[in-house]
């Protein structure tokens, strides 16, 4: 800020607040005839407000009458450039930061100061919100040292969401982003696929616990068609449903970059279910796979099943807590007898009894193909067959190892 004789031309850095009372103008950018040196951001969410810890659903109901709303990354108000008097070169980004801290009305966080040169900054749980993610992001366009950005757990919503996945466009040096339990709701979501339709070098990306529903569905599943660089994608924790799961279940089968993909504690069950299920027996890069707390049920799993057979790929299978009956489990061992590559399968905490488990096991004894090591059938009860199988491959499958929930001795098989 200048002090003093005012000078000819007055230069203010972008205005991205807005006073909480009506009647409070916005600040305008003065704009100069030099562009600074460093970038900044400017963003508003669609209205100016704030998005609802209850979930973005709302503000698809408040759109104009008659008129359906479509809200993506392009509606809000992004302006990555700060402009004004020239200054020398600020190799660090401290100047920038600070003028955008001081703009925001923000305190500056004294640790992205301190490790603006490291290549891993950690900033977990440090109540930025949407102004200070904001502020945030305004060096981090041009900075070239991190590579690996922790900001978990800081409530920066969709504003603050679209504000760091403008930057991601930007900035082709970070790989590894977890934005994990940040209430970003359905705006942010589709902020975030914006940018993965256009970032080629982010590796890994964390978005468990933001709010997510079946209206930001179509947009991942078109960033995940497109995106081809990204390794790792956790999306657990969300509100993803059936329709997630349908589109989702296409995306996968087009999908030629995820390794590892996390879908756990979602709503994606019935005909989603099935879906994904499909879509993986198509896909030939995915190495592991998280589905647990859904709902994939009998069907699910059965199609899971069918799965199995025709990939040749996956190693880790987790699809516990999933309301699976005897008869899924038995759907999905008859896959496993075909399956080379399966090395680990969780599928405990599922009603599949002590006949599920055997019949598991049976599949992978009899599978010579088979390189399972790990089974885990957590919280089930089994009885002395089982016991008794397990003992009798122990000899073939040195390295298999078989959690279980105890023994419950009964009852027995009768063997024919």
């Amino acid at each position: 800020m200048v002090h003093g004789k005012k000078p000819a031309k007055e230069v203010l850095l972008p205005s991205v607040v807005e006073d909480d009372e009506a009647d409070t103008e916005r600040a305008e950018l003065q704009l100069d005839e030099r562009r600074w040196s460093q970038n900044g951001v400017d963003v508003h969410e669609p209205g100016d407000q704030p998005s609802d810890p209850e979930g973005d659903m709302a503000d698809e109901g408040e759109a104009g009458a008659g008129e359906e709303r479509e809200t993506s990354d392009e509606d809000y108000d992004t302006d990555l450039e700060l402009r004004g008097e020239e200054e020398p070169y600020d190799l660090t980004g401290q100047t920038c930061y600070r003028k955008a801290c001081e703009m925001l009305k923000v305190v500056p966080v004294s640790h992205f100061l301190q490790h603006m040169q490291c290549t891993e900054l950690d900033l977990m749980h440090r109540g930025l919100g949407p102004q200070g993610t904001k502020a945030l992001a305004v060096p981090l366009v041009t900075n070239t040292s991190i590579l690996r950005l922790n900001l978990r757990d800081n409530w920066m919503e969709g504003m603050g969401g679209a504000a760091i996945a403008k930057m991601l466009k930007e900035n082709c040096y970070i790989t590894e982003v977890d934005l994990s339990d940040n209430n970003l709701g359905d705006h942010g979501a589709r902020a975030m696929a914006g940018m993965l339709k256009e970032n080629n070098t982010l590796a890994s990306l964390s978005l468990s616990g933001n709010r997510f529903t079946d209206w930001c569905s179509e947009d991942l599943g078109a960033s995940l068609v497109s995106n081809s660089r990204l390794q790792h994608l956790d999306l657990s924790y969300n509100a993803l449903g059936e329709l997630t799961g349908q589109i989702l279940g296409d995306s996968l089968s087009e999908n030629t970059g995820l390794t590892s993909l996390s879908l756990a504690w979602n709503c994606i069950r019935g005909r989603g279910a099935v879906m994904l299920a499909n879509g993986l027996g198509g896909n030939v890069f995915l190495r592991k796979l998280d589905l647990s707390f859904n709902g994939l049920a009998r069907d699910g799993a059965s199609a899971l099943g069918q799965a199995l057979r025709d990939n040749n790929v996956l190693e880790e299978l987790n699809v516990s807590n999933n309301r699976i009956p005897p008869e899924g489990a038995i759907r999905i061992a008859m896959g496993l007898k075909a399956n080379k590559t399966i090395k680990s399968l969780n599928i405990g905490r599922n009603p599949i009894q002590s006949v599920g488990c055997y019949g598991v096991l049976q599949s992978v004894r009899d599978n010579p193909n088979s390189t399972m090591e790990i089974l885990d059938f957590s919280d089930i009860i089994v009885n002395q067959d089982f016991e008794d199988l397990y003992s009798s491959m122990k000899e073939t499958f040195p390295v298999l190892q078989v959690n279980h929930g105890g023994k419950d001795g009964s009852y027995r098989i009768v063997k024919t």
